[in-house]
């Protein structure tokens, strides 16, 4: 690769870090994830094609809105030959999206509008609330806000026993 080359259609991890905004190990956790790629200069530096800024920006919305990583990277995989997103590319994947951000809304409006009741009681504790866990039924499932908390892969309500709420 020609300096000339390097220079026009290539940038420094700490150039593509300021513009998307973001640190140069998110952008190194990103490529060892397989969410972005980057040459090497004949020193080993690593160059990034100017390209990675919107792949780097297609990840952070989607990240905003409470993708997962995972879903991300099958979403970047599904495009052809690793290129980057366009704008008919989130449209189509967003589509895909639309129902697991309905049904984390849901749930969220669902929290929002009974959390007084939880924290109503003035305990502050669900571990020994018996109106939101009877005979301390959530015990089995974990510590803490466990029929509260939201489960990392779904960002539903936790099913267990007790978990009578819909």
């Amino acid at each position: 690769m020609a300096h000339a080359e390097i220079r026009q259609h290539y940038l420094t991890p700490g150039e593509v870090a300021a513009r998307a905004g973001v640190s140069v190990s998110a952008l190194h956790f990103y490529e060892r994830e397989g969410l972005i790629e980057s040459t090497r200069t004949t020193g080993n530096q690593r160059r990034y094609h100017r390209d990675v800024l919107r792949r780097v920006a297609f990840i952070r919305v989607s990240q905003r809105v409470g993708i997962s990583l995972s879903d991300i990277e099958g979403a970047l995989a599904s495009l052809p030959a690793g290129r980057t997103p366009t704008k008919a590319d989130w449209a189509r994947l967003s589509r895909r999206w639309r129902q697991t951000l309905n049904e984390r809304l849901a749930y969220l409006e669902r929290l929002r509008d009974s959390l007084d009741g939880c924290i109503g009681c003035g305990c502050l504790s669900l571990k020994s609330c018996g109106l939101y866990n009877l005979d301390d039924e959530l015990a089995e499932i974990g510590t803490g806000p466990v029929r509260w908390g939201p489960r990392v892969e779904t960002w539903g309500p936790p099913s267990g026993p007790g978990n009578s709420e819909a």
